[in-house]
């Protein structure tokens, strides 16, 4: 496994990418980025664990898009089989992929602690609790302390884990290293990840000028039932374009690794059989 250094401009290249393989399969990726939210959203609803449960899911529905996305990339149309991605390499890369996902929620509700000395833990009740965030609240300066605090702390947590469930799945590299390699490979293209950082922060802009300019047209043509359509329709823009975003995420990793080969079977268990990332084309 090598890493990759690559140009700043890279990080535009990855985002435009990431819209044009979303195109190649929209219905498909879009319905399964639904169904991985949704998983992560039923596993809150467990007694007392539900939250750290939906955490530790995290770097499997990651993978599941990362699969999914390969699969895009070369022609063929995921299935919902990817969702299950991390669950049929064999029992050794499962357990690794179940320690990636606790070491996440471990590593987020530790974020979640220390915002609590800003505010008194009503930053992680409105985040993880469900607890309702009234304007007044919003508007304290404890809050906006936690808020930020968790914010600039959740960073770093993003980048360990940014290629740690491709690094595991598809070099099947151990936890604790895929965390490693990843922060490296992130901080070493730190121009890049900037660039494609701000990228989808500008396409997200763009979605919410869209629909302000939409909002707008229908509110002044007086139609009934604009507030629930505009509402419906702003939610499948948000969820489309956090989908794509996710579906870019394998890009990043085909151009800072080389190119993962298909896995060799674990100790008699099932082969990896999922997608493996093309490499990026010739210049």
């Amino acid at each position: 496994m090598k890493l990759h250094i690559v140009p700043a401009r890279t990080g535009i290249a990855w985002v435009k990418g990431g819209i044009q393989v979303f195109w190649r399969q929209p219905m498909a990726l879009s319905a399964l980025f639904f169904l991985t939210m949704a998983a992560m959203s039923m596993a809150t609803m467990l007694p007392l664990i539900g939250p750290a449960v939906a955490l530790a899911l995290l770097p499997s529905a990651t993978l599941a898009m990362m699969v999914a996305s390969a699969e895009a990339m070369q022609g063929r149309s995921p299935t919902p089989a990817v969702l299950l991605a991390a669950f049929r390499t064999g029992r050794q890369r499962l357990r690794a992929m179940a320690v990636l996902g606790a070491l996440y929620a471990v590593g987020f509700l530790l974020i979640m602690g220390i915002s609590a000395l800003f505010d008194g833990g009503d930053f992680a009740q409105v985040y993880l609790g469900g607890a309702p965030l009234t304007q007044e609240l919003a508007e304290s300066t404890e809050f906006q302390l936690a808020m930020w605090a968790a914010m600039l702390l959740y960073l770093p947590l993003s980048l360990l884990f940014w290629h740690a469930p491709g690094l595991v799945h598809w070099h099947g590299v151990p936890p604790v290293k895929s965390l490693f390699f990843s922060f490296v490979a992130t901080m070493r293209n730190l121009g890049a990840f900037t660039v494609y950082g701000l990228g989808w922060l500008f396409v997200f802009a763009l979605g919410g000028i869209a629909m302000s300019l939409v909002s707008g047209l229908v509110a002044a043509m007086g139609v009934g039932s604009a507030p629930a359509v505009l509402g419906g329709t702003m939610v499948a823009l948000a969820l489309m374009l956090a989908a794509m975003c996710f579906t870019s995420i394998v890009l990043t990793f085909r151009d800072c690794f080389e190119p993962p080969e298909r896995a060799a079977p674990n100790n008699g268990n099932d082969a990896d059989t999922s997608a493996v990332v093309p490499p990026p084309p010739a210049e």
